[in-house]
């Protein structure tokens, strides 16, 4: 009975966790408004979860994934992702031998970041066959993985409207392109390649959707 209380708390311990990390990089950003046109859609997202928390609990697994990525992106938001502290991460990603899409003296942080936004497959997924949005595995799969390629395509005409508008270190902040002229295409890339792995992963955790 215990642990059933304590996983039921495991949204709310996770908003706290988020909430504290918020809360602490908002402090002296790198740049103000870079860092309000980063989180805005952030806060857009937990905004919608805290809404229809009473009426969809999502599993806990899928909560983590969600958080993991909203933290990760606090922290781009904070430093810009072009300039997040990352050296072990992008020779870690060096190793990997994918230098077209994760080439050596570029702060792969946003790269990778583009990846984890695959996890709101997983959740997507899951919606979906609770639901009975979809009945079908492969067909809820696509859908998350859709869905998931929909929101890359309109997040990078976001970021390119935002530089145009926004002009200056702020816009090129935002855009972080870093000098590469494939880099929506590659973001998208790797979004997409995020939504097949969480997608699956959603179908292959099912048992734990219901907490």
């Amino acid at each position: 009975m215990n642990m059933k209380i304590y996983l039921h708390k495991i949204p709310l311990i996770l908003l706290v966790i988020y909430t504290t990390l918020f809360i602490a990089l908002a402090i002296n950003p790198y740049d103000r408004v870079t860092w309000w046109a980063e989180n805005i859609p952030v806060l857009i997202v937990v905004g919608i979860l805290l809404m229809t928390y009473s009426s969809f609990k999502f599993s806990n697994l899928s909560y983590f994934l969600m958080a993991l990525f909203l933290c990760y992106h606090t922290i781009g938001g904070h430093f810009t992702f072009e300039l997040v502290p990352f050296d072990w991460g992008n020779n870690l990603l060096s190793k990997l031998g994918l230098d077209f899409i994760l080439p050596e003296g570029r702060n792969n942080f946003d790269r990778l970041g583009h990846f984890l936004v695959g996890v709101f497959a997983y959740p997507v997924v899951e919606i979906s066959l609770r639901k009975q949005w979809v009945r079908n595995h492969l067909m809820a799969w696509v859908f998350g993985v859709f869905a998931l390629g929909f929101w890359a395509a309109s997040y990078e005409i976001i970021e390119m409207a935002y530089a145009v508008v926004e002009g200056g270190e702020s816009g090129a902040a935002f855009l972080g392109s870093q000098g590469d002229i494939w880099d929506a295409q590659k973001d998208m890339l790797m979004d997409i390649l995020g939504s097949c792995v969480f997608g699956l992963l959603a179908l292959l955790s099912q048992r734990h959707w219901r907490n």
